[in-house]
């Protein structure tokens, strides 16, 4: 699904086909998750291939790498231009690419002194797919903040999220929403979370959830739409009231959510703000705008 006998990766300063990478045993990220990761897209435009917000991904790449004490010999425009490289080599125009920087051997509790660094991409549509999402409020909670870096993209933190959609698929949802540790909606596994009522959109602030670049986005686009977002504190029972909601990721992009909990909402989806901001984030990606693209190297 993600690589054929001719898929180029970037490990470690080569170009080398995936088929024929090797990783070492001992690596602390696999037996520890201490690892950090972005998923960035690139899409097909009339200038060719173009990554959206590079500079954002690569800039928190850098942060969590910074945070978790894992040494990255790369510059944000280093690591800009290899994503291009990337795409090249493997004949990509929409796709999505994945950075990892993993850990060397290392078995004691502390950073190692060698880190690794994977560029890979394959094309890959919406992660949730097209259809209106059924959720149920998970049993799992986030993460709480004091316990990690929540504003770095982690590798161990995603295991929350894997017991959160293993645990909604089971029970006959689509996917899981997460709260905090004081009761109040947090995000979904991988993906940010937004609801509507009354022509106002509703999000949690920051604290408890990864500060998503799809989620950034949104707050600019419905600037542009004078749409008002406030940031708040809510329940799932302010959500079963609402006229419609969303998930925000790059791997999701907009994606539609028709219930919680078996609570369908008020609104259609194409009646909502959520569908507006959607049709209004395709044309944005695919549109090549110095504001929001790295140029090409």
């Amino acid at each position: 699904m993600y690589y054929d006998q001719e898929t180029q990766v970037y490990l470690d300063g080569a170009w080398i086909k995936a088929s024929e990478a090797q990783t070492g045993l001992y690596s602390q990220t696999l037996h520890y998750g201490n690892g950090v990761f972005e998923g960035i897209r690139a899409y097909q435009t009339d200038d060719g291939p173009q990554i959206f917000k590079a500079k954002e991904h690569y800039e928190r790449f850098l942060y969590s790498a910074e945070v978790m004490h894992i040494p990255c010999p790369y510059s944000v425009d280093e690591l800009i231009k290899l994503s291009y490289e990337l795409l090249d080599k493997n004949g990509f125009e929409d796709a999505y690419i994945r950075p990892l920087l993993y850990q060397g051997e290392m078995m004691t509790l502390q950073p190692a002194e060698k880190s690794h660094l994977l560029l890979c991409a394959w094309e890959w549509g919406k992660y949730l797919g097209t259809k209106e999402v059924r959720l149920m409020t998970s049993s799992y909670q986030r993460p709480n903040p004091k316990s990690t870096h929540i504003q770095a993209k982690l590798v161990g933190h995603y295991t929350n999220s894997i017991m959160a959609t293993t645990e909604a698929k089971a029970n006959g949802y689509d996917e899981a929403l997460l709260l905090d540790q004081y009761g109040y909606v947090a995000e979904g596994p991988g993906a940010n979370f937004f609801y509507e009522k009354n022509g106002v959109l509703y999000t949690c602030p920051l604290g408890n959830i990864l500060s998503g670049i799809t989620r950034q986005t949104v707050f600019e686009m419905a600037e542009e739409l004078e749409i008002v977002i406030l940031e708040k504190h809510f329940t799932p029972s302010d959500v079963y009231k609402a006229d419609g909601a969303f998930f925000t990721g790059t791997a999701a992009e907009i994606a539609p959510i028709k219930s919680l909990d078996g609570k369908e909402f008020n609104k259609p989806w194409k009646e909502t703000l959520g569908y507006r901001l959607s049709e209004l984030y395709q044309k944005l990606v695919r549109a090549h705008t110095t504001h929001f693209f790295e140029p090409a190297y």
